[in-house]
């Protein structure tokens, strides 16, 4: 693709980057923010950066958060004794939309992909079994996504869970194999995580 200008070109290779989005995209977008009043851009950018540069990791449960502690750790309403382990931001948010579920969460970060060069250390798992150490959780949830990669990642943290006296559960299989957590209907997720079964089930499966 030829451009005329070297600042466009730029442009259009940098938004190019973003998952989904191809060079003629990438163009379409560009010239779309060219259109738009400077202030809109500089909105845009200033968000983009703000973005990146002041945003945490929550302490207790690794979601993004404006705070050092996220606002569902902060809730001392939620239920102590129950966490929900699921991959990313993502998933948190789609499992809350159901307001099916009241205890705490735990993000991943990921799920184990030796294909994409994902392994166990480059997850939280070592906080969470910090966690069940403290002997405060009694059941832990796992919550990720119906997929051979998931899969994997839920038998991992069954072994190393296993040894603690914790009731492991899984969601239902309302979700269709291969199906992203982020993508199920609200109803359908909701009612995995409210008719969830023990994880020894789940491997019968």
């Amino acid at each position: 693709m030829e451009f005329s200008s070297k600042l466009l070109a730029r442009a259009v290779d940098e938004i190019a980057q973003l998952p989904g989005i191809g060079k003629r995209s990438a163009l379409r977008l560009a010239l779309h923010l060219l259109k738009q009043p400077k202030d809109n851009t500089y909105h845009l950018a200033q968000a983009l950066t703000q973005f990146r540069d002041q945003i945490n990791f929550c302490q207790k449960c690794h979601n993004l958060s404006d705070q050092p502690v996220c606002e569902i750790c902060a809730n001392t309403n939620r239920d102590a004794t129950v966490i929900c382990v699921v991959e990313d931001i993502r998933d948190v948010m789609a499992i809350e939309n159901t307001r099916q579920f009241k205890g705490y969460y735990h993000v991943l970060g990921g799920i184990i992909s030796p294909m994409d060069g994902v392994g166990p250390n480059d997850l939280t798992l070592e906080s969470l079994v910090e966690k069940i150490k403290q002997n405060t959780i009694k059941e832990v949830i796992f919550a990720l996504s119906a997929t051979v990669e998931a899969d994997t990642t839920n038998f991992y943290m069954y072994k190393i869970l296993a040894p603690f006296a914790v009731k492991i559960t899984a969601i239902s299989r309302g979700i269709p194999i291969g199906d992203e957590l982020e993508y199920t209907d609200e109803v359908t997720l909701g009612r995995s995580i409210l008719t969830r079964i023990p994880y020894e089930d789940a491997l019968k499966e």
